[in-house]
């Protein structure tokens, strides 16, 4: 039993990713790369409930969903400055 089960597939989801991330050769990618995962976390609650076996996939939703919402903020800023 976990301390954080709220947080348990999430994090060693992340932490499978840490290899990934050191093998990038910029620190600019490594940067942005990092900054997604931890912008996961606000997703933990709909991780966690997919759950096990394949919480790869639970993450790369989270990441999706993450820059879904920054291209509809941006179409938006951008339709608004047409105008």
């Amino acid at each position: 039993m976990s301390l954080f089960p709220n947080e348990d597939i999430q994090t060693k989801e992340i932490e499978s990713w840490k290899g990934f991330a050191n093998s990038l050769k910029s620190e600019e990618y490594k940067e942005t790369f990092n900054k997604m995962l931890n912008d996961c976390y606000k997703y933990a609650n709909a991780i966690n409930a997919k759950g096990e076996p394949f919480p790869t996939e639970s993450l790369l939703m989270s990441l999706l969903l993450s820059q879904h919402k920054m291209i509809e903020w941006l179409t938006a800023k951008y339709q608004i400055s047409k105008i």
